[in-house]
Order: structure tokens, then C-alpha cells, then sequence
């Protein structure tokens, strides 16, 4: 009986000194290296964008936040999430959502040139037509070039995989990209 008791004390002045020390370990490595975490985060910037459109019977709401990470003065390649909601009254409601990696370059300060590849899964309704629907995943690859000005750009964009199926009217688009 003495023994048990012998063993969970020392077991819990065992486990209460491992806690204790660790917090020290942890905050030694903390204080280490802050300036590795600092400069990753130093170079990721986010932006996006939110587009609204309403018309006689017409919605259109979009949102498409993404982040992207500066190698350098020229290069930042980063991630997107979309997703869209348009609806025609009394033809289609259609969802739309997905994700992008886009790629940037900068030969000058002023140039912007840019590629994204998209993937987006649709999905439509149309009304009034005993619950015919379509869901498909629809790709887009967008080579772009804009005016940049900051943190803002201000171009246009080609879908080079642009056919009769694509989702979008046309296959070149005009863009404002902006990052923080």
C-alpha cells in the first residue's frame, strides 16, 4: 500500500517537473526564433475580391478570397477559394465554387503578368423544367497582364481553355486585383 503511494507521488511530481520544464524549453525556442516566423509572414499578402450585381430578376453575389506569398521584388505565387451564387428569376439558380493557384510576375514595378488556373464545380438548377439540373467541374486557365500601382492592379485576363461549355460569356475578362 505504501508503495502505490510512493509511485503516484513520484509519478506526479514526475509529470508536474516534465510540465514545468517544457514551458521553459518552449519559450527558450520561442525567443530563438521569431525572425523565421516574422519574415514568412512578412512576405504573404491578402486580397480578393467581392463582386455584387443585381438586375430585373437577375442576382449575381461573389466572393473569391485568396493570399499569395512574394518570393521576391518579381515573383508571388499563391491560393484562392470562390464561390458564387447566380440566379435568373423564373430560368436557372446556379452555385459555383472552387479554387485557384495563381502566379505572378513583375518584370517591372508598373507590368503585372499573371497565370491561374482555376477548377470551380457548377451546379444549376433550371426552374420550371421537372428538376433538370447540371453539375459539372468546369477548368479555366487565365493568362493576364495589368497596370500595377501599388497594391493594385488593373488588367485583363485570357481563359486559353475557353470552348462552347465554359461557364463565362467570353473568354477575355477584365480584372482588378488588389493585395494587402
Amino acid at each position: 500500500m505504501k508503495k502505490i503511494r510512493l509511485l503516484t507521488i513520484l509519478k506526479s511530481i514526475l509529470i508536474f517537473l516534465s510540465l514545468f520544464s517544457s514551458g521553459f524549453l518552449l519559450a527558450q525556442q520561442q525567443t530563438a526564433s521569431p525572425k523565421t516566423k516574422s519574415d514568412f509572414w512578412r512576405k504573404v499578402q491578402f486580397g480578393g475580391g467581392i463582386g455584387l450585381s443585381f438586375g430585373s430578376g437577375y442576382t449575381d453575389i461573389s466572393l473569391a478570397p485568396s493570399a499569395i506569398y512574394n518570393f521576391d521584388q518579381y515573383v508571388a505565387l499563391g491560393l484562392g477559394a470562390q464561390y458564387t451564387y447566380v440566379k435568373q428569376k423564373n430560368y436557372y439558380a446556379s452555385n459555383l465554387y472552387g479554387a485557384t493557384i495563381i502566379a505572378l510576375f513583375n518584370p517591372i514595378p508598373e507590368i503585372q503578368l499573371s497565370a491561374e488556373l482555376e477548377e470551380l464545380r457548377v451546379n444549376v438548377d433550371l426552374i420550371g423544367s421537372d428538376g433538370n439540373s447540371q453539375d459539372y467541374w468546369n477548368t479555366g486557365l487565365f493568362l493576364g497582364a495589368g497596370y500595377r500601382n501599388g497594391n493594385v492592379t488593373i488588367g485583363a485576363r485570357y481563359n486559353v481553355l475557353n470552348d462552347n461549355n465554359n461557364i463565362y460569356g467570353n473568354a477575355f475578362m477584365p480584372f482588378v486585383r488588389v493585395y494587402f
